[in-house]
């Protein structure tokens, strides 16, 4: 018996427009997919209509499948002859496990293939018209995750401040612990923060603030993921060109 193909497929942060083409050719032709919770409906009504669709759905605390169970799943299936779409929201490599995923694979030579996908922080700039980088403001991007272990005794000083832009994916819970960190490494309360969510599709909300606030921003204004959380300066730039742009492409 022949061995499949792990295609680590990245479905961008859900609007299908964003996919690339190859992504978009993979996803319509599989015949099994394995996908997360994060991938838009309109990109999973892509799919043709014998696929088989495996959910591997995670959210905090609570995993339909645990990660290692995951990467065995994408073997097994492969080692049973099948090309197998897996299929995550933004990037594979960003925060997507995918990493892991193709290591454990090719441990059991099976062959990985990896499809790039618009990240949550590339869909941000680009649906909100704040810039991860700007000449007047910030030269230097980093993105860190707000949902891991050992956060508080994680060294975040030099992420954030002048000249640059943080960009925290999977903090919406960990909001006050995020603020109180990034103080106490020395970034002033007053730094200004934008938090977004639901990044580039037609739900999608602003809310900016100061640093200090950040916990009520998110609390006050129901945030819920998926969200990020952008801390620098280019989060306070007003662009009335830009802000239309959005606008009209929210209409």
């Amino acid at each position: 018996m022949r061995t499949g193909t792990i295609f680590l497929v990245g479905a961008g942060p859900g609007d299908p427009d964003l996919l690339t083409l190859r992504a978009a050719r993979l996803i319509e032709a599989a015949e099994v997919i394995v996908h997360d919770g994060l991938v838009s409906p309109e990109i999973m009504a892509m799919t043709r209509p014998d696929a088989r669709l495996i959910s591997v759905a995670k959210k905090r605390a609570r995993h339909t499948l645990p990660q290692d169970d995951i990467n065995m799943l994408l073997v097994q299936l492969a080692q049973g002859g099948h090309d197998v779409v897996r299929l995550k929201g933004g990037d594979p490599l960003v925060f997507g496990r995918g990493g892991e995923e193709a290591e454990l694979a090719k441990a059991h030579g099976v062959k990985v293939e990896i499809v790039p996908g618009i990240s949550a922080a590339n869909g941000m700039a680009a649906a909100t018209g704040i810039p991860l980088t700007h000449r007047d403001a910030a030269s230097i991007v980093s993105f860190v995750a707000g949902q891991c272990k050992g956060l508080s005794d994680q060294d975040w000083s030099g992420l954030a401040g002048k000249g640059r832009t943080l960009v925290i994916y999977m903090g919406v819970k960990t909001a006050p612990q995020i603020a109180e960190k990034l103080m106490a490494d020395g970034l002033t309360p007053d730094v200004p923060v934008a938090v977004v969510e639901n990044v580039a599709r037609s739900e999608m909300r602003v809310v900016r603030g100061p640093l200090a606030g950040l916990p009520d921003l998110v609390t006050d204004n129901n945030i819920k993921s998926p969200a990020l959380i952008v801390i620098g300066d280019v989060t306070a730039r007003e662009d009335a060109h830009l802000e239309q742009l959005v606008l009209e492409a929210h209409q």
